[in-house]
């Protein structure tokens, strides 16, 4: 495996699908089958902040997320979060992803919280975490999605 890339994005559009659609658009992964794992980094494995994520292979391949994802109906806020930590050097680490209708910072706070467990159910010596969101405020008539995900890897074939 290459790294996993955090990247993430927002949406609205006129139906809740659409919405979520245009998030992943935005966050560039919009065009694969998306497998969705628990929130365990492999160890060794680089973990990558680049916002928009870059081409990971054809489309309609399969590719493993860990994700946090919120939409909502408009008048309202969707935010999504993802916070990490590893152990010490390239040691395995954790995901802990949230989402909600509320805003980035709540967000970052549960997820920095359920970071912290996760950290004491495992007898790792962890270094250091850090944590993106996005947010995104749906008007009325319309829906809003907000993603932010943790791609690891590229993409590989369905079949």
């Amino acid at each position: 495996m290459s790294s996993i890339r955090i990247a993430w994005g927002t949406g609205t559009a006129p139906t809740e699908m659409a919405a979520y659609d245009a998030a992943l658009a935005d966050a560039n992964l919009h065009n694969y089958n998306l497998v969705t794992v628990s929130s365990v980094i492999p160890a060794d494995v680089p973990v990558e902040v680049v916002g928009t994520a870059p081409d990971l292979g054809p489309a309609g391949n399969r590719l493993t997320v860990v994700e946090a994802h919120a939409s909502v109906a408009g008048p309202s806020r969707a935010s999504a979060g993802l916070a990490w930590s590893r152990s010490e050097g390239t040691g395995p680490g954790l995901f802990y992803e949230a989402s909600g209708e509320t805003d980035a910072d709540e967000i970052a706070d549960v997820v920095r919280t359920g970071l912290d467990a996760g950290r004491d159910l495992r007898d790792w010596a962890f270094a250091g975490e850090q944590v993106e969101t996005a947010t995104v405020t749906a008007g009325a008539g319309e829906y809003a999605s907000a993603v932010v995900l943790a791609a690891y890897g590229d993409s590989t074939p369905l079949c």
